[in-house]
């Protein structure tokens, strides 16, 4: 494994436990876990409260989203604009580390899609937030636009000369047609 590789490893590592910080323990220390535990237990011993607390969010797509627009308050901003924002970095991570298998734009979507859904998922299980379908909206949205800030910054560089897939069987250069 390259340095570059273990560095991006170590980097993302750092990144997902400052998420988890941020989102789970809202800035809080991780190491009183007590608290997440007991409330854990108390949802594996009444399944049906997790599926009230998911009511109780927003689950419809868009909703807090426009609001917010309508809105303008500065808080409604902040969080519009940070839920976006705090996982750049994450779609920059997964770009670099995906680079040589040639990540395409849906898999990372899909990828960061996949952790901001954990993460509701988490809260509300948890007991610490409110599930709410525009955080993965946004989260995803961030994680797109840190993947396509890393394909713009190695075509900037000249590595970005990435095989343009056609078929199963061809794989040409991009700018060449066949």
């Amino acid at each position: 494994m390259k340095q570059r590789d273990i560095l991006v490893r170590v980097c993302l590592a750092a990144y997902l436990y400052l998420l988890v910080k941020i989102i789970l323990f809202k800035g809080g220390s991780i190491d009183n876990h007590s608290y997440m535990m007991w409330q854990l237990q108390e949802s594996l011993n009444h399944p049906a409260e997790i599926l009230m607390k998911m009511k109780r969010g927003n689950l419809i797509p868009l909703h807090e989203i426009r609001r917010t627009l309508h809105d303008m308050t500065s808080h409604g901003l902040v969080n519009l604009i940070g839920n976006i924002a705090i996982f750049m970095p994450f779609g920059l991570l997964v770009g670099m580390l995906g680079s040589q298998r040639r990540l395409t734009v849906f898999a990372a979507a899909a990828i960061s899609c996949a952790l901001s859904l954990l993460l509701e998922l988490s809260e509300a299980v948890l007991s610490i937030g409110s599930f709410d379908v525009d955080d993965i909206i946004l989260n995803t949205i961030g994680g797109l636009a840190g993947f396509t800030l890393y394909w713009m910054y190695t075509i900037v560089l000249g590595h970005g000369e990435r095989p343009v897939r056609r078929n199963a069987e061809q794989v040409t250069p991009p700018g060449q047609i066949c």
